[in-house]
């Protein structure tokens, strides 16, 4: 048996295991698997963001046509055999768009938690161990990094680096990174004050070791409840940029996009080119929000309302 096995950690503490005789089990993983999907509206959330999903993994096999090829005397055709969502201004099929672009929607995002959580967790992480003037310095550096908008940033990196995706994700992902910084930092510290730290350090162990293969899974669950909260905004943000024109560029498929180029098939009689993405991102958007809070609340042992 190694020395680490013998060491007091939050889950193992006598003052957390149950009392002997009491009768109460500890849930099984498929017991809390069920447990966090609460009431039916955040099932249903669950259930949306599981399609979307699929959907942008099996997009070239569900599109219909090519969203990227247009015929201009299919231009605004309402919805019909052929095209089950109508045309854009530019004779592409509404559908295979929306298809095809929730890869591109949700990739983004993707790009931009992933990014911003690993530097969160890296710069909070190393405030909270080091403490004292480290932890002050990170902490105005943070506070400097809030009052910039997300969005605001990644028009900034879009004048510096032209149009794409690439300068807006990394932008974004450092505008988002204060958020996960703050709030890593903040548990860690409340972990820091434990005995199976200390007993961990009397052991000679690494910070590393200590911050990362102990700490961190203990904060874990309600990063990940953050992470999906920041999902949604990002998603959002990103959308807004496409829309503006400074993000995905045409012919690639992409929500925001497809709401800036449905504008005039609006005014001309044939909204779904327009109304069809926006539905999906409000859809996506809430259903994340939805989902993340009742995470985090379920993972903190509250009751979602």
């Amino acid at each position: 048996m190694s020395p680490q096995d013998t060491l007091p950690s939050p889950s193992t503490s006598p003052a957390t295991a149950p009392p002997k005789g009491s009768g109460r089990t500890r849930p099984t993983r498929l017991g809390r698997l069920r447990a966090l999907g609460g009431s039916p509206l955040q099932r249903i959330c669950l259930l949306l963001l599981v399609t979307f999903l699929l959907v942008a993994l099996l997009a070239p096999w569900l599109a219909p046509q090519d969203p990227t090829f247009g015929h201009l005397g299919d231009s605004l055709l309402g919805p019909g055999a052929g095209h089950w969502l109508g045309t854009d201004q530019g004779g592409h099929d509404t559908l295979s768009a929306l298809i095809v672009g929730t890869r591109t929607s949700l990739a983004g995002p993707l790009a931009v938690v992933l990014s911003s959580t690993v530097l969160g967790i890296a710069v909070g992480l190393f405030a909270a161990w080091r403490g004292g003037w480290v932890d002050t310095a990170v902490g105005r550096v943070l506070d400097v990094l809030f009052a910039f908008p997300a969005l605001l940033l990644a028009i900034l990196a879009v004048a510096l680096f032209g149009k794409g995706m690439t300068a807006p994700v990394l932008a974004m992902a450092l505008a988002y990174m204060p958020y996960t910084a703050r709030l890593v930092r903040g548990l860690a510290v409340r972990e820091k004050a434990r005995p199976y730290v200390a007993a961990y350090q009397v052991q000679g162990h690494s910070a590393l070791f200590v911050t990362v293969r102990r700490m961190l899974p203990n904060i874990a669950p309600t990063l990940l409840a953050q992470s999906t909260v920041n999902f949604g905004y990002a998603l959002l943000d990103l959308a807004a940029l496409s829309f503006l024109g400074l993000g995905v560029q045409p012919p690639t498929p992409d929500w925001g996009a497809m709401i800036n180029q449905g504008q005039a098939a609006v005014l001309q009689g044939q909204p779904l080119s327009a109304v069809v993405p926006a539905v999906a991102v409000v859809l996506v958007v809430v259903a994340f929000n939805v989902v993340g809070e009742n995470l985090g609340d379920r993972l903190a042992g509250r009751d979602a309302r």
